[in-house]
């Protein structure tokens, strides 16, 4: 059985589906007798959740960007 410590370590890999068959039913053993790790997977859930609704941020025009910075580079060569 897992610890707790290996169980956090693992969390993130567990959450995104990135662990082998052994892993997730090693994983979800630990779960099942561990109620802190329980409450800990249901609040990275919640986070991943939270950051998935949050509006993204627009993509800065990186052809405006690339022209102020090569005009700002050219400022400081000479």
């Amino acid at each position: 059985m897992l610890t707790c410590k290996e169980q956090v370590a693992r969390s993130s890999d567990f959450l995104d589906g990135q662990l082998s068959l052994r892993e997730r039913l090693m994983m979800r053993h630990h779960l099942m007798f561990c109620a802190k790790c329980r409450r800990f997977i249901r609040q990275m859930r919640l986070m991943q959740a939270t950051l998935k609704k949050l509006p993204q941020p627009p993509i800065p025009d990186l052809d405006h960007l690339a022209e102020k910075l090569a005009v700002e580079r050219r400022k400081n060569i000479r």
